[in-house]
């Protein structure tokens, strides 16, 4: 059996996102927040709602068919969750209705960043949500106002080309010359899967995290910027090993590439469990349209969707979700799992982030 592992009490700039530039809707300070009319804005980061097979553009296609009368517009901001954190703390209109892909991460990032009391998401009437009692149990954000729901989760790991490098079974050995110029991640401070990779090291090293690092850029490891920039020079060649997704082989396979140059590798057995969630902003235009699409997403229709574009696990348990036959031969979930909560994060995260830029830039 799967075994998962919280981390606790392991121990601010800004996050910023990376991304599209999408075409932000601005609203007026004095403007009702109830729109009968308007189309419900759901805000996300790139992958989701652009590219090839993208999961929000299949939600979006199929919420507006189930849907009488709406209207979805996709809001991609460029600096991701820290456009919202700016806008709320200088009093300026929230230009979405729902948060599409929201971690604790963010949401320690988000508390931590504005005034106590002050909420960028509502506490959810689950009485509105359907599909609520679908969700696995052990998926829950362990956060006290009860403003998100997990819509999927992934377990980020190390994945490798098996004709090229030998695989790395802990932590330690990426600190070696066998891997010396060997390792692409992602900038914590801008990418999601960066974020985990780097709170997995803390993890498995507590305060002496930094000394891994420290290691590691010494070893040559390439910091890019997001995980599209680190998977595609992995694709590339220019790297035999990145860090990314358990469910790699999935993707791999959809585009028909070579299975021996996606290997998935675990360190120490493990890998980190990242779940991603759904909120609905607490000024919010679209009240009941945003409660309608949060349940949506957690329909058996659109989890399915969801595991085989997003390239993630779904949330709910599996009785309830039909998982193409590529996904269940090529997904893997590691052993054992690492994982943070809201807990966890709150207060902790960005000291880490400052810390790891001083280590890391200097």
């Amino acid at each position: 059996m799967r075994r998962r592992t919280f981390v606790r009490g392991v121990g601010g700039g800004s996050v910023a996102g990376i991304g599209l530039a999408g075409c932000l809707t601005r609203t007026g300070e004095d403007e009702d927040p109830i729109d009968e009319d308007g189309p419900l804005r759901v805000a996300s980061y790139t992958s989701m709602a652009a590219g090839g097979r993208p999961a929000g553009r299949w939600l979006g296609d199929a919420f507006e068919d189930a849907t009488e009368d709406a209207t979805v517009e996709w809001t991609i901001p460029e600096s991701g969750i820290d456009h919202y954190i700016q806008r709320a703390r200088y009093g300026a209109a929230i230009d979405a209705d729902v948060y599409l892909g929201l971690t604790a991460g963010e949401l320690a990032i988000v508390d931590d960043a504005l005034a106590p009391g002050q909420r960028l998401f509502e506490s959810l009437d689950r009485e509105r949500l359907e599909h609520d009692g679908r969700v696995r149990d052990d998926l829950g954000f362990e956060e006290p106002h009860d403003r998100v729901v997990p819509f999927d989760t992934g377990y980020v790991t190390l994945v490798r080309d098996g004709t090229a490098i030998d695989p790395p079974e802990a932590f330690d050995e990426l600190r070696t010359s066998a891997y010396d110029a060997s390792l692409l991640v992602q900038d914590p401070r801008r990418s999601d899967p960066g974020r985990a990779f780097l709170w997995w090291t803390v993890a498995a090293y507590g305060d002496d995290y930094l000394s891994f690092w420290r290691d590691l850029r010494e070893n040559d490891v390439h910091v890019l910027e997001s995980w599209t920039d680190a998977y595609d020079a992995y694709v590339r060649r220019e790297r035999p090993m990145v860090v990314s997704y358990s469910t790699d082989r999935v993707g791999a396979n959809a585009a028909d590439r070579d299975l021996r140059r996606h290997r998935i590798t675990p360190l120490d057995e493990r890998g980190y469990e990242n779940t991603e969630g759904v909120a609905v902003f607490s000024e919010r235009r679209r009240p009941d349209l945003a409660y309608e699409f949060v349940d949506f997403v957690l329909s058996s229709r659109a989890q399915a969707e969801i595991a085989a574009r997003n390239v993630q696990f779904p949330a709910v348990e599996r009785q309830y979700v039909d998982l193409e036959d590529a996904f269940l031969d090529h997904a893997r979930e590691p052993p054992e799992t690492v994982t943070a909560t809201y807990d966890d994060l709150r207060g902790e995260l960005r000291g880490r982030l400052e810390d790891w830029s001083a280590e890391m830039d200097g």
